[in-house]
């Protein structure tokens, strides 16, 4: 450990500030989209309910919701950096509002509103830390073959994000679908797409390492005369605002504190292969059992802490996860300023309205790229074992099972909602369960055992042959 370096390859490295911004600043704008879209969507589903049965506590306000996201996200993010205990993995991650939640929360919304989610929500979290606790005994059911899998479903899994992002976004594809994939967005994507590239391959120094920070900002120039960039949220919201401890009701609900420790201990599970990524992408080494342990349980202690400030459940990002791998920058320091900027717009509502400002094309022609790049650490750890007979089955039909069910909506729709939520929702859930399974009740072979193999299957042929 060098505590004097200045390297921002370095964990412990201390770079000075002008250059630790623009790589902190990058993994914000990587994030902060993500981090808050779920909040918006749940919002739209509680208040739903709300206006419906007139209990008005089964809402939410939607910028409250946002704030809570944005607060959540940092203090997630630095217990990972500065861990207390055993809570925290020490690694270069940052933390967010997760999609995979989006779902079972719906769900739950629909029915038992905000109090109804926060609720199974610390329940969940409470399973998810005992996954933590025992992922020591457990991780041995985790070689890199199944790791591997489960990283690579999830670059998988997030490039039909990516390319809804490109064409305006989901929510302009539901709402007006006329628009969606329209020259200007596709322009904009593209544009910031190459420029993300060329910086990447052919910039030196920090502007190589900042090349996804200058493709948004490219991408928003061109955006901005095309008429594509609305103010208009800035000043609809205030300067200051505090976090919204104990605002929100909580409930407890069995049918939805069930379905919720599914995708908690679901979830969990995958955050091995984000941690694994990390530390194969940023590190080059596999990640350690303490750094596993440390790193789940501070996930889940930090939705924990989220019920009671109105934000949702929290998991490792992805994208921050493809950065890190793509640019091999791993200072604390670097993560701690992105951490605080995030905490900023926390209690200041109009810095996170402006980060919304960039469209959406321009974060799916910036994050692509690094989806692929997730999809390839996935396929490192893959790589690592020999790739017999019996691995190649586990990852091809691990994947096959994964992003085929979930590609056909209705191959569950004939069961009960809750099966949908989790194995419909997400190739990953699928696509760990089934390579997890495989690896256990598969037989362990060799090239060498299944060389050995088709030599005496040849030779027994080939005495019955002469034997005629």
């Amino acid at each position: 450990m060098s505590t004097k370096s200045t390297s921002i390859f370095d964990f412990y490295g201390k770079p000075d500030f002008l250059t630790a911004l623009p790589l902190s600043f990058q993994h914000v704008l990587a994030m902060i989209v993500g981090n808050i879209t779920p909040a918006l969507i749940i919002s739209g589903t509680v208040n739903a309910l709300a206006a419906k049965t007139g209990i008005a506590s089964q809402g939410a306000d939607a910028a409250t919701l946002v704030q809570s996201a944005m607060f959540l996200a940092a203090i997630a993010t630095l217990i990972q950096l500065f861990p207390i205990a055993i809570v925290g993995s020490k690694l270069p991650v940052i933390m967010g509002v997760s999609f995979a939640y989006i779902p079972t929360m719906s769900a739950i919304g629909s029915q038992y509103g905000l109090p109804g989610i926060l609720g199974a929500q610390i329940v969940g979290g409470v399973v998810g830390i005992m996954v933590g606790i025992f992922i020591k005994p457990l991780r041995k059911y985790f070689p890199p073959i199944v790791a591997g899998t489960v990283v690579m479903s999830i670059g998988l899994s997030l490039y039909t994000t990516a390319v809804n992002y490109i064409g305006g976004g989901a929510g302009l594809k539901a709402t007006a679908p006329e628009l969606f994939g329209a020259p200007n967005q596709l322009i904009v994507g593209f544009a910031t797409l190459l420029t993300v590239l060329f910086v990447g391959q052919f910039g030196k120094g920090i502007v190589k390492l900042s090349s996804i920070l200058i493709g948004i900002l490219v991408g928003y120039a061109i955006a901005l005369p095309m008429g594509m960039v609305n103010f208009a949220a800035i000043g609809q919201k205030s300067w200051f605002a505090l976090p919204a401890l104990g605002q929100f009701p909580i409930e407890f609900h069995p049918a939805a504190i069930v379905s919720m420790a599914v995708i908690f201990i679901v979830n969990s599970i995958q955050a091995v292969g984000d941690l694994s990524a990390t530390t194969i992408g940023g590190l080059n080494r596999e990640v350690t059992d303490n750094e596993l342990r440390g790193g789940i349980i501070a996930s889940n202690m930090g939705s924990i802490i989220g019920a009671f400030f109105g934000g949702l459940p929290v998991a490792t990002y992805s994208q921050n996860v493809g950065i890190v791998s793509t640019t091999k920058v791993v200072s604390r320091v670097v993560f701690m300023f992105a951490a605080i900027f995030v905490l900023i717009a926390g209690f200041i509502p109009k810095f996170g309205a402006l980060m919304t400002t960039i469209p959406q094309s321009v974060i799916g022609g910036a994050t692509i790229g690094v989806f692929a790049i997730i999809t390839m650490s996935g396929v490192r750890l893959i790589t690592q074992q020999e790739m017999t007979t019996r691995n190649t089955t586990i990852v091809g039909l691990a994947l096959a099972l994964g992003m085929g069910i979930t590609a056909v909506p209705q191959f569950l729709a004939n069961y009960p909602q809750w099966v949908s939520m989790v194995f419909g929702s997400s190739p990953v859930v699928i696509a760990t369960i089934v390579a997890f399974t495989l690896n256990i009740i598969l037989p362990k072979k060799s090239l060498v055992d299944e060389q050995k193999e088709r030599d005496e299957i040849e030779a027994k042929r080939e005495a019955k042959a002469a034997g005629k």
